[in-house]
């Protein structure tokens, strides 16, 4: 069973989804979480409190989904390996829904608010870094700066697409197909 914690910051995932950070009450995520209001207060102090570990908790979320191998299959390439890891952020799961919507949520947020900006550059900037180490194991001689540059535009990719497929303005099978056309492009361009 889940800890308090962990049920107030799924719920808050939940609600952030669907109603957007300004649509974040406290007491909405207590109902929701099936907590008090007090209990909140007690484990995340105030609304910004809840709102920083809720983006860590989306991101921690989102690395447990994206770095599931099958323990049963054929070890995976290089390239392979980053395809997975940045296609799992484009499944038809509640779960990957509900991250990626919060994900988008907290990311306009941040235009107006400092620190969670602050936060979420430093979220983005791990994951950034995580997609170039996995870049660098495919093309072990490309620079740092290359790697880099690489993995800021897949990255920045996967959320346009996934914001698009998330508003049903995009077929997930399509976003798919173009985030992989994207992998194979990057992957030439840092073979050069």
């Amino acid at each position: 069973m889940a800890s308090r914690s962990t049920r107030i910051l799924e719920a808050a995932a939940r609600v952030i989804a669907r109603r957007g950070v300004r649509g974040l009450r406290v007491e909405e995520l207590a109902a929701e979480a099936g907590v008090s209001t007090a209990l909140i207060y007690y484990h995340f102090k105030d609304r910004t409190g809840i709102l920083r570990k809720t983006l860590e908790f989306i991101s921690d979320r989102a690395d447990r989904y994206t770095t599931r191998l099958n323990p049963d299959g054929e070890p995976l390439s290089p390239r392979e390996e980053v395809e997975q890891t940045l296609l799992l952020e484009l499944q038809d799961t509640a779960e990957v829904r509900e991250n990626s919507s919060a994900w988008g949520e907290l990311r306009a947020s941040a235009v107006f608010d400092e620190v969670l900006r602050e936060d979420l550059e430093r979220s983005t900037l791990v994951w950034v870094q995580e997609v170039a180490d996995l870049l660098g194991r495919v093309r072990p001689t490309a620079s740092a700066v290359a790697l880099t540059a690489s993995a800021e535009r897949l990255t920045a990719l996967l959320e346009g697409l996934s914001m698009r497929w998330l508003s049903g303005t995009l077929r997930i099978a399509h976003a798919r197909t173009l985030l992989s056309e994207a992998i194979d492009a990057e992957v030439e361009w840092l073979g050069r």
